[in-house]
């Protein structure tokens, strides 16, 4: 199981650090945009579709590997509060009640739906660009497929949490600024009642 947990996790940091760089893509474009539009009074058919595509590309596929660094959303104000135990019973019920039919259902419905697409190669409708989209669509199935098989990585995550006790540390990844300034106001309260030395100038009595 461990094994198959670093595979998983190395698989979708893989494509959710690629897929990351869409970010700049998108910067790019609508900075373009902005200037060819307001300095140049030249605006281009296609920014809008760029903007869209590379968002919802970079959204779809960076989310197996936000799973996998536990950072989705949770309404945690109970969760928190159980023992390690519990709060992977609970999951790995959850996982299965909720988390795969869904992803399920986006994998086997999206295919059906990028499979019309590729049929006729589908083009944008919102601009007059005519960009195709078709390979855009494509992205539903990948990002599904993918959360797949992290979701099967989060369970086994489960499994060995309710056996030892603890859950598994995540791979060492980048962090969001207030999960840093979060870690270091703990450890400012944990030093606050040593003894701080305090330095009076010459001539000021303290």
């Amino acid at each position: 199981m461990e094994s198959y947990i670093r595979f998983a996790d190395s698989l979708s940091a893989w494509f959710g650090k690629v897929f990351g760089w869409c970010v700049m893509v998108m910067t790019f474009g609508v900075g373009y945009e902005v200037f060819v539009r307001y300095v140049l009074n030249a605006p281009t058919p296609w920014a809008f579709d760029l903007s869209y595509m590379m968002y919802g590309t970079m959204f779809m596929m960076a989310g197996a590997y936000t799973l996998s660094r536990d950072g989705h959303v949770r309404g945690d104000f109970v969760y928190r509060l159980w023992s390690p135990r519990t709060q992977a019973k609970v999951e790995l019920v959850l996982y299965f009640i909720f988390f795969f039919p869904g992803v399920l259902a986006l994998v086997f419905a999206g295919w059906r739906y990028i499979g019309r697409s590729w049929r006729y190669l589908e083009v944008s409708v919102m601009s007059p660009a005519n960009i195709p989209i078709y390979q855009f669509k494509t992205v539903i199935v990948a990002a599904g497929i993918l959360l797949v098989i992290q979701g099967i990585a989060q369970v086994f995550r489960c499994i060995i949490t309710i056996r030892t006790g603890v859950w598994p540390k995540p791979a060492e990844d980048v962090e969001e600024l207030e999960a840093i300034l979060q870690k270091e106001g703990a450890a400012a309260l944990r030093h606050g009642s040593e003894a701080v030395d305090v330095v009076t100038p010459k001539g000021q009595s303290r």
